[in-house]
């Protein structure tokens, strides 16, 4: 069942099904509700999260409480691989927007699987960029664009990542509440209202 589901990530996708078999004898299969932080940022990386279903979000804490809002991961996009990699505590937390489930590899396992399965760094590599350069238009955005500008960018990114096709246009169907808008931005709530 666990190869199954494994051969459903992109980041494993490559892979023969006996190696298949074989990573799905290390992963396990967890659970979260609605809410619940699966990850917290400075603890140490121990383990790596492939979400199988359901949504969770990416985020740091300013010592005043403000949040920012890095990024929306749905099935097939995976958390945690920094701190396996460098060995470094977390970067952010991540929360569950949604009842979750997710495939954990522990750090020796996953190390293991690097080195057994060099697909695996590839497509890790081809992941990481991907997200290196959607940080970068981040940074960008908050740095150098107005607030007005930067809550456009938010949608239009949400239009490009989520949105569906109509004849009306673009529709985000898993619409995000004005304050999630405001932590991908930048802002206040109300500045979004």
């Amino acid at each position: 069942m666990v190869a199954d589901l494994l051969k459903k990530v992109p980041l494993f996708a490559n892979l023969a099904d006996e190696e298949l078999e074989t990573l799905s004898k290390v992963t396990q299969v967890r659970s979260y509700l609605k809410d619940t932080m699966i990850i917290w940022a400075e603890d140490e990386g121990d383990s790596f999260f492939v979400i199988q279903s359901g949504e969770v979000k990416v985020s740091v804490t300013a010592g005043d409480g403000r949040e920012v809002i890095l990024s929306r991961l749905g099935p097939g996009e995976f958390v945690g691989d920094m701190s396996l990699l460098d060995g470094e505590p977390r970067s952010a937390d991540v929360t569950t927007l949604s009842p979750t489930e997710a495939l954990v590899l522990l750090r020796t396992d996953f190390h293991q699987a690097l080195r057994a399965y060099p697909s695996i760094g590839v497509h890790l590599l081809v992941r990481l960029a991907t997200r290196l350069r959607k940080a970068d238009r981040h940074i960008g955005s908050l740095a150098l664009l107005g607030i007005t500008d930067r809550i456009c960018s938010v949608l239009v990114t949400l239009a490009e990542e989520e949105g569906e096709e109509t004849e009306e246009g673009v529709v985000i169907r898993k619409r995000p509440t004005h304050q999630m808008i405001a932590n991908m931005a930048g802002t206040a709530r109300e500045t979004v209202t």
